[in-house]
């Protein structure tokens, strides 16, 4: 799987840039503020039609114009690939794949599988649960186009779920809606569960590895998948989750109107990391946070890779210069397959190996 080349128009502050990769390692270097995170977020929106930044397309968008436009020529499963994406300020996005509208993100899962780590990904273990469900959207998303089609639509009951309780009180007509969300939210919410609980045991396969590694054999990472308390088997199918999520939801009903909040469902998943048996979010040091963190993400990569056969693209965010020697060394030697895109401010060894690129005020001056 190989990203041919890139084409961004109006990306924030990027008004026009045109990259082509390096078969394996490419560097973006570059002064704070260019552009270079922006280049690799493009990469990746091609992945899921998703920004780990942004909950809206229309902050992607550069001020002072209507639209921006990404491509990228793709190739994958043997095949080449042009995707593209059009953001409107006024409208809803376009997505195509190979000159064809796509109707929903999810028909992009397969074609382009991305890994993005960023610093803030580095204090994945100890930010809030939030975080840690971002990483497992972005992950399955990628992976199973239904899933990205269920968190869709569960995202959207939620939201008018909130405003019913938010507003019944003023009014009341608003409460003959509830149940019939609360149906559809857990009829969505069941399929996110099933597909959280099989990823989650995955990365149990393959994180803990990758961490006894990177610690020389000192820590033993271990993970757990936090539901709904209902759900007696997350990994069981869709059909047995749905009563007990239907459960927890009538359980919580008079809590959820006295609060004017959605107390009920997948939204409040968590992911607990524990390293040698302690939680790593509370009792875990700097560097075990971030040794946890970076085995997530490498885990990820190899499931990508043990899914589809191809490794994807790893885009290496400046995370290189916020970790120690050790950590670098042991990240640089996991990547010595795939395509890789590295940001950095100050280049280094990295360019030593691979394609240099520099970008400069949103424009790519030199490669």
């Amino acid at each position: 799987m190989r990203l041919l080349s890139l084409e961004v128009t109006n990306y924030r502050n990027i008004a026009s840039a045109s990259l082509t990769p390096g078969r394996e390692l490419t560097v973006i270097c570059g002064n704070n503020g260019q552009g270079k995170t922006n280049l690799l977020e493009a990469v990746a929106y091609l992945s899921t039609a998703r920004s780990h930044r942004a909950r809206y397309d229309r902050e992607m968008i550069m001020l002072g114009v209507d639209g921006a436009f990404v491509k990228g020529e793709v190739r994958s499963r043997a095949r080449d690939f042009t995707l593209e994406a059009r953001l409107n300020r006024g409208a809803r996005r376009q997505l195509w794949s190979n000159g064809v509208r796509l109707k929903t993100a999810g028909e992009l899962s397969g074609i382009l599988n991305t890994v993005l780590f960023c610093p803030e990904d580095l204090y994945l273990i100890r930010d809030g649960g939030a975080a840690r469900r971002r990483f497992l959207d972005s992950a399955i998303c990628q992976l199973r186009p239904r899933y990205e089609q269920a968190l869709s639509e569960y995202n959207r009951l939620y939201d008018h779920k909130v405003r019913i309780l938010r507003d019944w009180q003023e009014n009341l007509s608003l409460l003959s809606t509830l149940d019939d969300f609360n149906l559809r939210m857990a009829q969505t919410g069941a399929l996110i569960v099933h597909y959280r609980a099989h990823f989650i045991r995955r990365l149990q396969e393959s994180a803990p590895a990758i961490h006894r590694d990177f610690s020389g054999g000192k820590e033993e990472l271990s993970l757990r998948y936090e539901t709904v308390s209902t759900v007696t088997d997350p990994l069981a199918g869709a059909k047995t989750i749905l009563p007990q999520l239907l459960e927890h939801q009538q359980a919580h009903r008079q809590a959820e109107l006295d609060s004017r909040q959605c107390l009920s469902g997948p939204h409040k998943d968590d992911l607990a990391v524990e390293i040698d048996g302690n939680p790593a979010k509370t009792y875990g040091s700097q560097g075990q946070t971030r040794t946890a963190a970076l085995s997530l993400k490498l885990a990820q990569r190899e499931i990508f890779f043990q899914e589809t056969g191809e490794w994807p693209v790893l885009l290496l965010d400046d995370v290189l210069s916020e970790l120690d020697a050790t950590r670098q060394d042991f990240v640089l030697n996991q990547i010595t397959s795939g395509q890789v895109l590295i940001t950095c401010c100050e280049p280094g060894r990295v360019t030593k190996i691979g394609k240099t690129i520099e970008i400069r005020a949103g424009g790519l001056v030199c490669t």
